[in-house]
């Protein structure tokens, strides 16, 4: 999805790990996977770069997928909606 996309989507979940280091924001978001619905979305803001290639490897090797990514000033979120 393209940025523009994005940020029209309404999460049901926002995991904010901004401030974490690897592996943090990924732990976080995998504590926080379920209490999103099945096909729902969940935002993961992160100032840690290397979550730009964590969350979208996990999300795949796990069955959800991964919807895309938004550059802010200082961090990223990121988007993925949830599979099983």
């Amino acid at each position: 999805m393209s940025p523009e996309e994005l940020s029209t989507l309404e999460p049901d979940k926002v995991v904010d790990a901004r401030g974490t280091a690897c592996p943090g924001p990924l732990l976080e978001a995998k504590r926080a996977v379920p209490q999103v619905p099945k096909g729902g979305v969940m935002e993961v803001l992160s100032s840690d770069q290397s979550t730009n290639k964590d969350i979208p490897v996990w999300a795949n090797k796990v069955g959800h997928e991964f919807l895309g990514t938004i550059e802010e000033a200082g961090y990223w979120r990121l988007y993925v909606r949830r599979g099983k």
